[in-house]
């Protein structure tokens, strides 16, 4: 195949957020010329940050794009291990529920932080230009011409080889998409909101355990909390709406939290808890999916421009990482062929994005309810016991998406087919009582590998690790 060099090729990313400034980073090394256009000011350079946001949790996926770009130690190394999930029950007692083996983990990262390191990496390069306070007003996707309007200043007209849509749940960029035949898009707002409060540090340490994420689960609502690297912790308030508003005064704020979350209060402050639940009004939280991500060889979305999930699996922002990621190396593969990267682009992510979006929906569920179930607690311990005894075969839900690149659409098949396989085997044991397990789980673990083998067409794909898609390594 031909060898398409990039040098003289212009690349405009739209949005200069968590993807748009990794992005810039990856079409940097390639020696396009990349300019960042970006609505707000530089976040280095404000006096403060619009709004507040959810805290992130950066897993492998993430950490894989940020090593191909060199950032991995310099973002883990500000960011705080967790590694598993602190249940707190309403009479005030906590257990854990590892998120995997031990040596697995999440890091809790500050967003902003994050958002100006990769700015200033991207600045770095001498091929990337950024431009805060551009804010696209047009777009012609198939022309490749974009339309900014800059401050206090004619309009900018510009033309380029790729345009690379990272502006968002409310992508500017997308809206040219949905002038086209055959592009399918959905939202949809769920009935919960989001608010944030802080627990300070208590006598300059953490007031609660460091490296945990913290989950108050209370069935139909649960409060969380992550550990920031100032030795605070904020605290995420996820609830209907309708509750939100009923809770109009200090003092019904308080009675709630003594109801449902009374051990939080000292840590919180009674004050501040009062003071802060008024500061700003509950936040919606959106879903976005579309298909394809991708106009002629033209355009292209990645991130919440392309798939805007909830935030309950920890994955938004490593989804979208993994977008930059997986286009580089189709970028490898196709020798930088813009027009045959971004249909495979497609073909490759959406199924994959739909897949984490559906799985976010569902651990919302899992968060605040099934933790409190002796059923789930149970089935944990179960799948960690079978992934110990066949750790190719069996592989829990949460390792393959956090902890391995193994594709997102092909864990959730293979997550229904798993747990229907060992519900059954489980049902099996019970009839038979405690004296079979042994030959049951012999048994089991034969009928799984013969299914892997026969119908799942991954047993050869699971021993030989190595060629997993993009890269993959198991945990």
């Amino acid at each position: 195949m031909e060898h398409n060099d990039p040098r003289g090729k212009r690349v405009a990313i739209v949005g200069g957020g968590l993807v748009g400034a990794l992005n810039a980073c990856f079409f940097a090394r390639r020696g396009f010329h990349v300019d960042v256009y970006e609505a707000r000011e530089d976040i280095r350079v404000a006096s403060f940050t619009r709004g507040r946001s959810i805290n992130l949790a950066l897993s492998h996926r993430g950490r894989q794009a940020l090593q191909a770009v060199g950032m991995e130690e310099q973002i883990v190394s500000k960011g705080i291990p967790m590694c598993a999930r602190r249940i707190h029950t309403p009479s005030g007692k906590k257990y854990s529920i590892p998120y995997g083996k031990k040596h697995q983990y999440i890091l809790s990262v500050d967003r902003a932080n994050l958002n100006r390191e990769l700015l200033t990496a991207a600045e770095k390069y001498s091929n990337a230009k950024l431009y805060f306070g551009h804010k696209l007003v047009g777009c012609n996707a198939e022309l490749g011409t974009l339309t900014i309007n800059r401050y206090e200043q004619q309009p900018l007209e510009v033309t380029y080889d790729l345009i690379v849509g990272c502006d968002g749940a409310f992508s500017t960029v997308r809206k040219q998409f949905m002038r086209q035949t055959r592009f399918n898009y959905s939202h949809e707002y769920i009935p919960h909101g989001y608010m944030e409060l802080t627990i300070p540090p208590k006598d300059g340490d953490f007031a609660m355990e460091p490296n945990y994420l913290h989950i108050w689960p209370r069935n139909t609502f649960m409060m969380i909390a992550l550990p920031n690297m100032d030795k605070s912790f904020t605290c995420t308030l996820f609830m209907p709406f309708e509750e939100f508003e009923k809770l109009k005064t200090e003092e019904q704020v308080l009675d709630f939290f003594q109801t449902h979350f009374p051990d939080a209060i000292p840590l919180i402050g009674e004050r501040e808890l009062k003071h802060d639940y008024f500061l700003l009004p509950a936040q919606a939280m959106i879903s976005v999916k579309c298909s394809p991500y991708h106009l002629a060889s033209s355009c292209v979305l990645m991130g919440d421009a392309a798939h805007a999930i909830v935030p309950f699996y920890g994955q938004g922002m490593n989804a979208g990482f993994e977008d930059c990621l997986v286009f580089d190396e189709l970028m490898d593969q196709f020798h930088n062929d813009l027009g045959a990267c971004l249909p495979e682009f497609s073909r490759l992510r959406v199924p994959d994005d739909h897949a984490i979006s559906d799985l976010a929906m569902y651990n919302y569920v899992e968060m605040r309810e099934h933790v409190n179930s002796t059923w789930f607690i149970f089935r944990k311990h179960v799948d960690n016991f079978l992934h110990t005894l066949m750790p190719s075969t069996i592989v829990p839900l949460y390792t393959m998406v956090t902890f391995t690149r193994i594709r997102y659409h092909e864990a959730l098949q293979r997550w229904k087919w798993q747990k229907k396989i060992i519900n059954q085997g489980l049902l099996v044991m019970g009839a038979a009582g405690l004296g079979g397990t042994f030959l049951l789980i012999k048994r089991l673990a034969r009928d799984l590998d013969f299914w892997v083998e026969n119908f799942w067409g991954w047993s050869h794909y699971l021993k030989n690790i190595g060629s997993l898609p993009f890269g993959t390594q198991v945990a």
